[in-house]
Parts: structure tokens; sequence; C-alpha cells
């Protein structure tokens, strides 16, 4: 992944779609990603990104609150990144209950939910994310990979299409969205995809055997 976060997270997620393919697509859903998106900043720092509507809400939130919800992210993540997500989900949760624009709990507690398989929940929590930081690409793949579970092939080519434009580096943005764009039968831009995630990341196995289908 071409991101500068480790390449850690959940394990593997059990087999949900029966075709070859779509296990590929969730072969990678967490591999590359991390719970520490230091990237992603509270909305309170960014305020010209904020959605006016939720301007007077979270100006309500105390420093207190903040400072309070950024140590229950970090515990969070670390306990997530130790494999005990039960208990990282409790503390992502207080985080957010403490601070509803903490990102990066948000962030973190939609790639629990989606390794859990509950993929509503993680797309609300991604789409959260997301709204705080719009042209952060790690939401956006993980949103697309929930939608890809649920057979809403379209909307997750659409955010795919929005995160490759946001970091056009990320090899593994770009294999997702071959991969989506395959399940579409449109083999040119699944091609496409599949080239530009080899020429970025030329061992990524799922790419290159994405290519070989479609003929790349």
């Amino acid at each position: 992944m071409a991101s500068p976060f480790p390449e850690r997270g959940l394990p593997r997620l059990r087999q949900i779609w029966r075709q070859p393919l779509a296990l590929a697509v969730m072969g990678i859903t967490l591999c590359g990603c991390s719970f520490d998106l230091g990237s992603l900043l509270p909305e309170k720092d960014k305020p010209q990104e904020a959605p006016k509507a939720a301007a007077p809400a979270e100006s309500a939130v105390s420093a207190g609150n903040v400072t309070e919800a950024h140590a229950h992210t970090a515990k969070a993540q670390s306990l997530a990144k130790s494999g005990e997500t039960a208990a990282a989900l409790d503390e992502f949760n207080r985080a957010v209950g403490l601070d509803p624009y903490n990102a990066q709990a948000l962030y973190g507690r939609a790639l629990i939910y989606q390794g859990k398989n509950q993929h509503d929940f993680a797309i609300a929590d991604f789409s959260a994310a997301s709204g705080l930081n719009p042209q952060k690409a790690e939401p956006l793949l993980g949103r697309a990979i929930s939608y890809l579970a649920l057979g809403k092939v379209k909307e997750a080519t659409a955010d795919l299409d929005e995160a490759s434009e946001a970091d056009p580096n990320n090899a593994q943005v770009w294999t997702t969205r071959g991969q989506a764009y395959e399940r579409l039968g449109d083999r040119a831009k699944a091609a496409a995809s599949y080239t530009r995630a080899v020429a970025l990341r030329p061992r990524d196995e799922a790419a290159r055997s994405g290519l070989a289908r479609v003929g790349g």
C-alpha cells in the first residue's frame, strides 16, 4: 500500500463470498490499513472543511472532552493492533461519545465493524470520517470495500474513483478499483486500474492476477 502507514490491521476476514474475485477483494480489506491514521485530524483543527450544519454542535465539544477522547482513541488503536478488538471497540465508542468529530476514532471503529462483517455500521462511520476529511482516500477505500461486501458495486466504484483522485499513488485503491470494475464487467477500466496498481506495487499478486483475467 502506497501510504505512510504500516501494513498492520485485523486478520484476514472470513469468507463471505464464494467467487474467487470476491475473495481477493476481502483479502485486502484490512491488511494494509492502520488504526493509527494520523492524517485524519480532528475537525476542529480544520474548520473550513466542516459541514456547515454541524458547526454549532461541534463548538459545544469541550477541550477536556477532546483531550479525553484522544486518550481513548490512542488506547483503542493500541488494543486493536494487539488483536483485542472487543476492548478496542469499547474505547473507540468512548472516544466518539466524548467527541463525535474525532475522525481517527470513527475510522478505527469502522475498521472493527468491517472486520466483524457489520458493514452497515462500518459504512456509517467511514462516511462520517470521510465527511470530516473529504480529500482522504482511506475512509473512501474502507467504505468501498464494505459496499462491495454488500453487493453495492456501483457505490463502491464511485468511492474508488474519488479515492484514486485523492491519492493516485495508493496501490490498494487501484487494486480494489480494478476488482470493482471487473465485477461490473468493465474490463477496460479494470485493466487500467490493475495496470496502475502493478506499476505502483509490482509484487501485488491480486492486481497481477486481475490483470491476467481481464487481458490487460
